[in-house]
């Protein structure tokens, strides 16, 4: 057994007996973790209200061996998402993330930079930030985080790029890219994008890199100066039509990669606002 302490943020709670829970946690070192939470239900228990849904905590837990369950010793509040008081758009923005970290993400297989990307994303849908482009810069930077970053301009069968001579390119929804007029004819489970919502994907995908926060608030720290995922810097400019393209392009690549619909899918904004 070891002791550890890291930064982690609520994705899910389950009642396990009339005191405890046992919760689902993204963590900064650890990767997604699940923890038995001893008297979290109680009224005055040891974790002071802090294990609510999307909570960012500063944590402490016991690593049991083989498939025991962590033990959660200590919780301490950072930051209590608010999005329901601001919105049910942002309520559902919330969620949707959260349950997406649960499906797409392995246990015990650390991401730190998604973690820092996820704290980003989570900041802009509590605050004033814009909730359709947002999700869309989250779900495009989780595939290129996980290793399944689509390609936007090389045929994903032979490698060439991709000619522009037609309207919609052809995208594979296996392969993850676009596919050129010689390889599409011998392709199944295809789709069709714009380009416009292509390029958008492109930078809405591409590597930000990571800025030098001026500041101690800043929600992420790591090992020496304060750091934060520049998410709002990808966000390209995009027409009312190319944003439906790309959330239907997002959408059903995830759904493929996962092999089902998400739950919190449907009620995505489906439109950019104004």
């Amino acid at each position: 057994m070891a002791n550890h302490s890291t930064t982690a943020i609520v994705l899910r709670t389950v009642e396990f007996s009339e005191t405890s829970l046992i919760v689902t946690l993204l963590t900064k070192d650890l990767g997604r973790i699940s923890a038995l939470a001893k008297g979290a239900r109680r009224l005055k228990g040891p974790f002071e209200g802090s294990l609510d849904l999307l909570s960012v905590c500063s944590i402490s837990l016991i690593d049991k061996p083989g498939d025991a369950l962590d033990l959660l010793t200590e919780s301490k509040l950072r930051r209590r998402f608010r999005g329901a008081q601001r919105s049910l758009e942002r309520l559902h923005a919330g969620y949707y993330i959260a349950e997406m970290l649960r499906l797409m993400i392995d246990d015990d297989d650390p991401h730190r930079e998604l973690f820092d990307m996820t704290l980003a994303a989570m900041g802009m849908i509590d605050g004033d930030g814009p909730v359709a482009k947002t999700l869309l810069a989250f779900d495009a930077q989780c595939l290129r985080l996980l290793g399944h970053a689509p390609s936007t301009q090389q045929c994903t069968v032979c490698g060439r790029v991709v000619q522009r001579q037609r309207r919609r390119a052809s995208f594979s929804l296996i392969g993850g890219g676009v596919v050129c007029e010689t390889c599409r004819p011998s392709q199944t489970h295809l789709m069709t994008a714009s380009w416009e919502a292509l390029d958008a994907l492109r930078v809405l995908a591409s590597d930000p890199g990571i800025e030098n926060a001026d500041d101690s608030s800043a929600d992420v720290e790591t090992d020496s100066r304060p750091k934060r995922f520049p998410l709002a810097s990808l966000f390209p400019p995009l027409s009312a039509e190319a944003y439906g393209d790309l959330r239907g392009l997002l959408n059903r690549t995830l759904e493929a990669l996962i092999g089902h619909t998400p739950r919190m899918q449907p009620f995505l904004p489906d439109k950019l606002p104004g």
